[in-house]
């Protein structure tokens, strides 16, 4: 029988902070930058995700007819010069994604847990975090959480939402601005000592843990998961902060002072993402386009609070202008793919190379509905050209498709969340 134990107040659970712990140095082989790796003759996959938390009206999107001789609809008009590098697929979904709001299936994304935000909710890990787990230390950053709204899309395996980064300049500078050798040092001190901080707590944890009960044990496996996770990542946070970084011949960019111009922010982030891939400086991206209560500045004939225009109910002036918007995002993703596809990689396109997710967590936003979402998938040396539409009554798991994004990083695995299958139909490499 176990024998009860007095309460342990969390403060002094907590409170040895400060001996030293040594940990391995993990990804020693790594070159100073990943430019030594991507220009090996095998290819580097990455993996980026994108989602357009207010939707995208399917309508103006799903073609008629599923199939490689589909008729390009007004949104796939915006990207047919991509239409061979894309598949558009439609009756995807998550289940069970009805939450606390009507905007919480936004949490669950790229994670496929269910009931999000209601009572006894917890989120799982990310798709991207996943992969970032899987690569370790390989690049400078083991991923980016990237937003134009403060919104992010990351998770990791304990629950815990990562903060996002919305400004380019502060981007720009963790990627390609070499700090001074005072800068380097303190960086260097402040990780050290939160290398000791683990350790005192760790320790600490470890004696706890053979007085406390199942459950509680449990609750404890997980906050030492973590802290081995924080281990891991502080070890390889201290190599690369004493390697260059790579070098790249444009000016730092400077952060768009107009909140709702949605276009140029949209814009300059994916510039940033397109040099952070370019450099293999990470192999995981994600990026919310971000939403707002608030009229989008300089796309003329848009005079109206884009969210109240997402809730158009079927109004034809509603839907003319969300249209607007929508196809203003369609075409900065268009440049976007440009960029990437422009990009040689020993005889291989970064587009080619790096497989992009484009979509939304609300198949229709006027009514919050979670279901048939609009879902593209550009790149990553599948085959491409077609229109795939499962039942959009009966959805397949969207899950299923990250089973196959995962497996292409490398990630031995069948299932993924909610998955049933490892892919989708029309997913095929090619």
């Amino acid at each position: 029988m176990h024998k009860p134990v007095k309460p342990i107040h969390r403060r002094r659970f907590l409170k040895g902070a400060g001996a030293g712990i040594a940990l391995p140095l993990l990804g020693a082989m790594v070159p100073a930058n990943g430019e030594q790796e991507v220009n090996a003759s095998r290819p580097i996959p990455r993996t980026v995700a994108i989602c357009g938390g207010l939707g995208f009206h399917t309508p103006l999107l799903f073609p008629d007819t599923p199939g490689s001789d589909y008729k390009l609809t007004p949104y796939l008009e915006l990207i047919k010069d991509h239409r061979n590098e894309t598949t558009v697929f439609s009756g995807l979904s998550h289940p069970e994604q009805n939450g606390n709001n009507g905007h919480a299936s936004s949490m669950t994304w790229l994670t496929s847990a269910q009931r999000p935000g209601l009572a006894g909710f917890k989120n799982t890990i990310s798709l991207d975090q996943l992969i970032a787990n899987h690569l370790g230390g390989t690049t400078r950053l083991p991923y980016l959480t990237l937003a134009n709204d403060g919104t992010s899309l990351s998770w990791t395996a304990n629950g815990i939402n990562i903060p996002s980064e919305n400004s380019p300049a502060k981007l720009f500078k963790k990627l390609f601005v070499d700090g001074s050798e005072k800068e380097i040092a303190t960086q260097m001190k402040d990780l050290k000592r939160g290398r000791s901080i683990l350790d005192t707590v760790q320790d600490d944890a470890e004696r706890l843990d053979r007085s406390l009960g199942p459950k509680d044990r449990q609750k404890l496996d997980e906050y030492l998961t973590a802290i081995r996770d924080l281990e891991q990542r502080i070890g390889q946070s201290e190599q690369w902060t004493v390697r260059p970084k790579p070098h790249v011949d444009i000016k730092p960019p400077q952060d768009i002072a107009d909140k709702q111009d949605i276009v140029a922010r949209q814009r300059l982030m994916y510039d940033m993402m397109v040099l952070a891939l370019q450099t293999d400086s990470t192999r995981a991206i994600t990026l919310s386009l971000g939403a707002m209560n608030a009229v989008p500045s300089n796309i003329q004939g848009v005079k109206s609070d884009w969210h109240n225009l997402s809730h158009h109910g079927k109004d034809e002036d509603k839907i003319a202008e969300l249209r607007l918007i929508e196809q203003a995002e369609f075409s900065e993703f268009n440049q976007f793919l440009n960029r990437l596809k422009a990009i040689d990689e020993q005889g291989r396109s970064l587009l080619d190379n790096t497989a992009v997710l484009f979509g939304s967590n609300l198949g229709n936003a006027s009514s919050h509905d979670w279901h048939n979402l609009p879902i593209i998938l550009a790149g990553g040396g599948y085959k491409h050209g077609s229109y795939v539409a499962f039942d959009e009554k009966n959805n397949t798991p969207l899950a299923n498709m990250f089973v196959s994004l995962a497996q292409r990083m490398g990630i031995e695995t069948a299932q993924f969340g909610s998955s049933t299958a490892a892919g989708v139909k029309g997913l095929e490499t090619a």
